[in-house]
């Protein structure tokens, strides 16, 4: 078993000012002058996030739960485990349970953390929080999820599921192979 361990602390740059903000739904981009540690400034695009849970679900016999869902950003439907952007002050793991119920209709038992994971390091500070999550009971009824979401959920072996890695027959997100492939290194595979 991998033990995760947390990301090195954070080595900030001196904000010198904001030029420019536009406010969106659950981000903010900034046009931000920074100086950064080896002193040279810049001015830099930046995304503020609120942070993000993502966990791979595994049902008792071995199944990969997977969502199929339609991203209007790159206008295609694609694979990615259940996730979800955390409220203001939301516990990850807390984030994760509803996004788990609200996606893909399960609760958990069993959660182990499998570390965080930066998206996009290169103009966002999202920091994405991956979870396994194991002893899934169905639920009779699932909450109602966000008004946009448009998904199918999939169940897949997980020999099914690095099939579909590796054909390139389906789209795939950076975060859904990161957390998969931490999930593999936890549970022997």
């Amino acid at each position: 078993m991998v033990n995760m361990v947390p990301l090195p602390p954070p080595e900030p740059s001196l904000l010198l000012e904001t030029t420019a903000a536009l406010e969106a739904r659950k981000i903010r981009f900034e046009i931000n002058r920074f100086e950064l540690p080896i002193g040279v400034q810049g001015l830099f695009g930046l995304i503020r996030h609120p942070g993000a849970s993502l966990a791979v679900p595994i049902t008792a016999d071995g199944r990969v739960v997977v969502l199929r869902q339609y991203r209007f950003a790159v206008a295609r439907r694609i694979l990615e485990f259940p996730a979800g952007t955390l409220e203001e002050g939301e516990d990850p793991q807390a984030s994760m349970e509803r996004e788990l119920a609200e996606e893909a209709g399960y609760s958990a038992a069993r959660w182990d953390s499998l570390g965080q994971m930066l998206p996009c390091p290169g103009y966002s500070d999202e920091v994405i929080h991956l979870f396994l999550a194991r002893d899934l009971k169905a639920l009779s009824e699932s909450p109602a999820g966000d008004e946009d979401e448009d998904l199918e959920v999939l169940h897949m072996t997980p020999a099914e599921f690095d099939a579909c890695l590796a054909s390139g027959d389906e789209a795939l997100d950076g975060k859904s192979i990161t957390a998969w492939f931490r999930a593999k290194q936890r549970l022997g595979l």
